[in-house]
């Protein structure tokens, strides 16, 4: 069943680095079990011809759908002013379904 995402949408500083704690519940407001599945999250420019990073993904409690995506400092130097992210999850079927999507804000961190 496809699902639709969310949306989320986010500044952050330039040259800093940006972690977002997230928790997956279904259309019943239940923690998805995240046992098994694989997350991953992009962020891209608008017509997706340019990836600008890879989010780190880490599992802080699998069983109540708790995971922290996070971009470092040196990912988000070359940030553009606008980019768009996803996170996708592909559970232990192989069955891929993305569950949150936005846009990034950067606006610039003056201190070095």
């Amino acid at each position: 069943m496809a699902i639709s995402p969310g949306t989320y949408n986010f500044t952050l500083q330039r040259r800093s680095t940006h972690n977002i704690t997230l928790q997956f519940k279904d259309s019943s407001n239940a923690a998805i079990n995240l046992t098994g599945y694989t997350v991953q999250a992009q962020a891209w420019n608008k017509p997706r011809t340019k990836k600008h990073a890879d989010f780190s993904v880490n599992y802080t409690n699998r069983a109540t759908g708790t995971i922290v995506i996070g971009l470092t400092s040196t990912q988000t130097e070359s940030f553009p002013e606008e980019a768009y992210y996803d996170v996708l999850l592909t559970d232990p079927s192989d069955t891929k379904e993305y569950y949150l999507a936005g846009v990034i804000s950067v606006s610039e961190g003056y201190t070095a």
